[in-house]
């Protein structure tokens, strides 16, 4: 249920006296259903005698039910305001219900209980009528597609707006060019049928596709949905080959409601001008930290003596593979970097013992239980189903009966269990995968990947909320970073960049090779240079395509086309190198719009280009982002890996835990 509300009347009249209004108490629903979303209305009395049914034929979806009651005694409702005057659809005492096909026998259904209640699929909803502000109480009547009208529904509490909001969820309402007061569906046959092509199975609509199975969507059919969303949103018209911006921009907002970018109207958002960002320096990455490196920076008692610098060691050259199983634990917050030895072996045992508790409440649900738990039943599924068709190719989790498979599956089960609100979400195991595969252990495995689901979590959310915020906050940067490109890829329906939902989704583990994709989360879990570095790395993806993608005039499908062909083609250190001089582009820039600032999470005074000292009034505080940037930025780190004289005699000093 995701919109109910008490209070909603149907006012019925006998016919014989307009004054005398019988009003009928009812509560009204939304539900979502496997396969479909329903508006339900149902009195709170349902003792209401009946006769006469009288059945209409049938028509292509469905029967309709009139029925016709005789006067029942309805109490009088709350008292009405001395000044209303409310524009009422009167409707004579009959009930409307949707009913499956029967065998063409209408009076088989005389004997049964006749009930005010209705309940109708948001597919047969055809549009909404509702009254004017400041006429009484709201009242809203739904039509649905047969010309089928129901009874007007009444909001003696207020509130009908919220019910308007919870449908423009699940369908597009646009308002009537003939009446004001009446909201149409909006309907997309011709999308709604690919994709029920594509999925041999029931479409109801894009919006539920993509909120309810992203990993499908826009991962495992990526490339179908380019041949197929084209030809439903391109004109056949060879004078019209481009859809209004207008037209896109309402398609994309009705697929992830909320999302706004590029609006250039929209109340609050900040205009960007040109900017000089000044020209790209030249970056440099290191050899990857060695377990010698690592051992330099940990006192006797294995505390971690300056965190900051091996957070700088590790965005600028990553880790060895031999040092990730402990290094993964830090960086994603499972042990604390001030932790030691022996802390953190007290805190494996406890979390031993509480895995294993959660994992023995999944496991000891019988047959008999699951039976009755269609959540638990729906997320096993789920899982059974990723786990067979994730990284097969690695040798961890290739071949039948493969334990690493029976790991991944287990933890994905017992997830379920520490966050049954979320549960499990298709293109989770994406990010658990290689997690696993570097621990070995499906105790570590579990915590990290729940550290990593702690950042990750709104991007799996119903309402997708972090992905509304990221592909916003990625067209302010880019639009900084190019303007010209933002306004191209505008010019041919793109300016949405819903090109990039794959990549933020799953943090691009579907673009990098597998151990690409180690080394990339790695240096972005170090949470240098600035906030949301992984935008940046979509920024840096896009340039380095702009050339081609402007120069060959690529419009809608051949965009998306080429972005969804990257896939294992992209070299990370390049992409590395080319991020974080976008960031020292953007943190050097002395006019930095303050939505930009506020996405990189640098302050305003803090973005001016510094000596080569490092120095500032602030003592360089190593928390700073500013001086982070300039110890990354300025050349103690060689392209060879080695490291200067300075930076040596920084690690014989007694350096004090962070």
């Amino acid at each position: 249920v995701v919109y109910e509300q008490e209070g909603v009347f149907i006012h019925s009249s006998c016919g014989k006296n307009d004054d005398q209004d019988n009003l009928i108490s009812g509560i009204l629903r939304v539900i979502e259903k496997e396969n479909e979303v329903v508006v339900d209305w149902r009195p709170l009395d349902e003792t209401l005698d009946t006769s006469n049914i009288l059945c209409a034929g049938k028509d292509s979806s469905s029967v309709v039910e009139w029925t016709q009651t005789p006067k029942e005694k309805c109490s009088r409702g709350a008292d009405r305001p001395s000044s209303y005057e409310a524009e009422w659809d009167m409707v004579t005492t009959v009930s409307f219900k949707k009913k499956p096909h029967s065998n063409g026998d209408a009076t088989t259904h005389a004997n049964r209980e006749s009930k005010w209640s209705f309940l109708f699929s948001l597919t047969d909803l055809k549009s909404i009528k509702q009254n004017k502000e400041g006429m009484g109480w709201s009242y809203l009547v739904f039509c649905l597609k047969d010309d089928v009208k129901l009874p007007a529904l009444h909001f003696h509490h207020g509130d009908s707006k919220s019910l308007i909001k919870c449908l423009e969820k699940h369908v597009a309402l646009n308002e009537s060019p003939h009446d004001e007061r009446v909201l149409l569906v909006k309907t997309q046959k011709s999308l709604s049928q690919s994709f029920e092509n594509l999925f041999d199975e029931p479409s109801y609509g894009l919006l539920q596709k993509w909120k309810k199975d992203p990993y499908i969507v826009t991962m495992g059919k990526f490339s179908k949905v380019t041949n197929y969303i084209v030809g439903t949103l391109r004109s056949s018209d060879q004078s019209n080959q481009r859809r209004p911006p207008s037209e896109m921009a309402d398609f994309f907002n009705d697929t992830i409601p909320g999302l706004k970018i590029n609006q250039q109207e929209e109340p609050g958002f900040e205009v960007i001008t040109r900017i000089d960002l000044g020209k790209q320096p030249e970056v440099s990455r290191r050899e990857p930290v060695s377990a010698e490196e690592w051992a330099k920076n940990m006192d006797s008692e294995g505390r971690i003596l300056d965190v900051d610098y091996i957070k700088r060691l590790i965005f600028k050259g990553g880790l060895c593979h031999t040092l990730r199983k402990e290094a993964w634990k830090f960086l994603l917050g499972y042990f604390p970097w001030n932790s030691t030895k022996e802390e953190r072996a007290n805190l494996q045992k406890r979390k031993t013992d509480e895995y294993f508790r959660m994992k023995l409440q999944w496991k000891s649900v019988s047959e008999e239980q699951e039976k009755r738990n269609s959540r638990l039943r729906d997320y096993r599924s789920l899982i059974e189903k990723d786990v067979n068709r994730t990284d097969r190719t690695n040798k961890f989790y290739e071949g039948e009966d493969n334990p690493g498979l029976i790991l991944l599956h287990d933890i994905l089960m017992t997830y379920c269990m520490y966050d049954f609100d979320l549960g499990y979400v298709q293109g989770m195991s994406d990010l658990l995968s290689p997690v696993l595969y570097v621990m070995e252990n499906e105790v570590d495995a579990f915590w990290c990947f729940v550290s990593y689901m702690d950042q990750m979590h709104q991007n799996f959310e119903e309402q997708m909320q972090g992905m509304k915020t990221q592909l916003i906050q990625l067209s302010h940067l880019l639009r900084l970073l190019d303007s010209g490109f933002c306004s191209y890829l505008e010019s041919q329906d793109s300016g949405y960049l819903y090109f990039c939902f794959r990549w933020l989704l799953i943090r691009f583990k579907r673009e990098f090779s597998f151990q690409d994709i180690l080394r990339l989360w790695e240096v972005m879990w170090t949470e240098l240079p600035c906030q949301n570095f992984h935008l940046l790395l979509c920024c840096a993806i896009l340039e380095s395509e702009k050339q081609q993608i402007m120069d060959k005039h690529y419009g809608f499908n051949e965009i998306l086309k080429h972005i969804n062909e990257l896939s294992m083609k992209i070299d990370v250190e390049y992409i590395l190198c080319k991020a974080e001089a976008i960031s020292m582009q953007m943190m050097n820039c002395k006019e930095l719009p303050q939505t930009v600032s506020e996405i990189l999470g640098i302050e305003n005074s803090s973005v001016t280009p510094d000596s080569d000292t490092g120095e500032d009034e602030s003592g360089a505080e190593l928390g700073c982002p500013t001086s982070l940037y300039q110890s990354i930025s300025t050349p103690v780190i060689a392209a060879n890996g080695t490291r200067d004289g300075a930076q040596q005699a920084a690690e014989t000093q007694s350096l004090t835990p962070a």
